[in-house]
Parts: C-alpha cells; structure tokens; sequence
C-alpha cells in the first residue's frame, strides 16, 4: 500500500523533495516554521499542517529536513511533539547531517516507543531536490525500508542502503562533508590566487572547468564568486558546523585529519568576519589583497 507521506522543512532541499513526492503522487502533508511557505506549497497539491503533531499523526512516514541534531531533538521530543503523535510502526526518516552516534542513539529512543526510523542523510542540492534526483546515504531495519521505499525512490535517484542499523548512513555522510568542505575551501584559494595575480577570474574558471584541476564544487561555488551572488543555497555555518561533525568523529579514534582541520578554519574565520549566513562560496572573502567580481544589477 502506498505510505501516507509528510514532510518537515522546506527549505532548499525539503522544498524540491516535497515537489518530488507531490509529483509522483504521494500528495505530502508538509510543515514548516513560516506557514506561508507551507501553504503556498500546498496550493498546488498536497496538505499545509498547522503543526508538526498534526502533519504526524496523519502520517505512516515523516520526512525530516531540518538544519541539524538539536533541531531534530526539538522536532521529536520537544516542542514538535513528533515523536509522541506518532503511530506505532511508523517511520521517521532523518535527513540531517549528524553525529552518527547521535543517529544510532536515535534509532533505540525510537524504538523504545514502537517507532521506526531509517538513518537517511541527503547530498545532491536544490536543483537535484526539485528534480527528484538526490543521493540518499541510508540505514536502518529492514522494517523501516519495507514502510517508506516508495517514498525514497519519489525523491532519489540513488538510495544506498549501508547499513541495518542506524550511524552507517551518517558516517558516510560525514565523510562525503570532509570532501565537500575541502573542496570548496581549496577552489576559493585557487579563485583568490588567480584573483591576486591578477588573471581574468572568467578565463580562469573556464580554464579550470575544462582542465584536469576541476572539481564539481569548483564549477558549482565558484560561479556564485563570478557572479558576485552569496545567496546562500549552503551558508557557511554549514560548513562550520558539518566540518566540526567530520573532526568529531576523527577525533574518537585519534585519527589525524589536517586538510578537514584547515578548511574548518576557514570556514570558521569567514564566520566570524561576519560571512556566517551568506553562501558557502563566501568562504573566499577570507584572502587579502583581493577585488571580488560584484553583483550585476
């Protein structure tokens, strides 16, 4: 039978997955902080809950794509009451990126009140989100999958199963961050450089991007810096935030990681000079000496 669906967070990424679910025809009942966003969404199919209690106890599967660890602690047991207004059997599914030994504590407070949960952190960004084509990092029972494989396959075109018990889908997660965040802070110091040297910043992302030096997080943030727009689609605090989780894990068993150290800094020291909500590609305003492309009116 097909999973009555909802989804909590419609930011960048929930907003494309719940669009996802509706277009396959799931109908989401969805919630958000800003209950305009949810009722705008609704108007073209689908539910706007007024609480995230209501939209779960309608639910056999709850989505949940909100910024991090203590969000979703205050989502289930807090002031969300997911957990409590949840049916028994029931799946909650956790997009997050987390401390994968929080996600795998999560799994047995879960299951301790006749819940299921599947461990399912999200990669791929808005424009795969609106398309139905993330990459899931999963892990859980086979319970868990048997409930809400439809729904995954509705806002994936990859789902990876790592795992039967929660943490493995987090740990992969966490790793996928440590590349993430390496990238971008190594593609701002080669865009700053070249800024610095004074090499024409479009010929030299061109350059790069058909040049053995490329890398997906170079062709992505660095087109924000050309067009000089720090919207954030991933904010700097992300990073900070997901950068410190990569250096958590490392540390529990003393294993050296001097590359996440260092862009965790500049990240950190973007956040600090101010930068912490603006995009991720912001991280470049760390270099001296150098005169950024502007905004186009």
């Amino acid at each position: 039978m097909t999973p009555m669906v909802g989804l909590i967070g419609l930011g960048a990424m929930g907003m494309g997955m719940a669009a996802s679910l509706r277009r396959a025809g799931l109908a989401p009942r969805v919630f958000d902080l800003r209950s305009d966003v949810a009722e705008a969404f609704a108007r073209d199919g689908g539910v706007a809950c007024a609480t995230a209690a209501d939209l779960a106890t309608a639910c056999d599967v709850v989505v949940s794509v909100v910024v991090d660890a203590r969000q979703t602690e205050d989502l289930l047991f807090g002031s969300g009451r997911v957990a409590a207004s949840m049916r028994a059997g029931s799946v909650f599914v956790m997009c997050s990126t987390v401390d994968p030994a929080w996600s795998a504590g999560l799994e047995a407070r879960l299951a301790a009140i006749g819940l299921l949960y599947l461990d399912a952190p999200i990669s791929g960004g808005a424009a795969r989100a609106a398309s139905g084509e993330i990459t899931m990092m999963t892990a859980g029972s086979p319970e868990a999958y048997a409930v809400c494989q439809p729904v995954l396959d509705a806002m994936a075109a990859k789902v990876y199963r790592l795992g039967k018990r929660a943490g493995a889908g987090s740990k992969v997660k966490v790793i996928n961050q440590l590349l993430a965040g390496v990238h971008i802070a190594a593609a701002a110091e080669a865009m700053a450089l070249g800024l610095r040297e004074g090499v024409d910043a479009a010929a030299l992302y061109e350059v790069i991007t058909h040049s053995a030096g490329n890398s997906w997080m170079f062709e992505n943030r660095m087109a924000h810096v050309l067009a000089g727009d720090y919207t954030p689609l991933s904010a700097v605090d992300i990073f900070v935030k997901d950068l410190g989780l990569v250096l958590d894990m490392a540390r529990a068993s003393k294993f050296p990681l001097p590359l996440s150290s260092t862009a965790h800094q500049m990240f950190m020291q973007a956040s600090s000079a101010g930068f912490a909500r603006q995009d991720d590609s912001a991280v470049i305003k760390i270099f001296p000496g150098i005169d950024l492309p502007e905004k186009k009116p």
